[in-house]
């Protein structure tokens, strides 16, 4: 039996290094565009879904996939395309509360299982030139959002109701439940 993650996120394999189960890692190739007519806690679901189905398995593998995005106000936030992008990103996020949403798809055979995990986040009011010296880091360039909150972003957040690893992009404890239904012996 092999596990494999389904992402070149380097959090994302600090996070399941926290199960201490042994995995590899294989990129999924897929369009992750989203609908903006549908749910994005359904449209996230669908993502990590496709990124799992795009790795050929086989009966012996487990992959698990996942993607997360920042929402506020119904807006998605991805990852910024640029520091104007970023700047916007992060002044919206000011002084308000946020939700990110991470999808994630555990596949074994033809048996998956997907969920999204929901965490509440709210941030400080924050000035234009902490927004600034933050994008000058470049850490939230790669980042749904514009902010890594295991980073920088941590002097910004006030309150948070929810798992803090899914903010970092893996719901660790969730994942874990999942992973005991679908492959117990990796989990004793």
């Amino acid at each position: 039996m092999e596990i494999i993650l389904a992402s070149q996120s380097p959090r994302r394999k600090e996070l399941l290094g926290l199960l201490r189960i042994p995995f590899a890692i294989q990129v999924a190739d897929i369009d992750e565009t989203m609908d903006p007519d549908l749910p994005a806690c359904q449209e996230v679901s669908r993502v990590s879904r496709s990124k799992a189905m795009a790795i050929a398995a086989d009966d012996d593998q487990i992959i698990i996939a996942a993607d997360t995005i920042v929402v506020c106000d119904s807006y998605i936030l991805g990852k910024p395309e640029d520091k104007e992008s970023a700047f916007k990103m992060l002044a919206m996020l000011s002084g308000r509360t946020h939700q990110v949403m991470t999808g994630v798809t555990v596949l074994k055979g033809d048996r998956h299982i997907s969920f999204t995990e929901i965490t509440h986040v709210r941030f400080r009011d924050l000035t234009a030139r902490e927004i600034r010296d933050y994008i000058a880091t470049g850490e939230p360039m790669d980042k749904a959002g514009a902010y890594g909150i295991q980073g920088g972003a941590a002097l910004f957040c006030s309150h948070m109701v929810g798992d803090y690893y899914n903010v970092m992009g893996l719901p660790v404890c969730r994942l874990g439940q999942v992973l005991k239904e679908v492959a117990p012996e990796f989990m004793e």
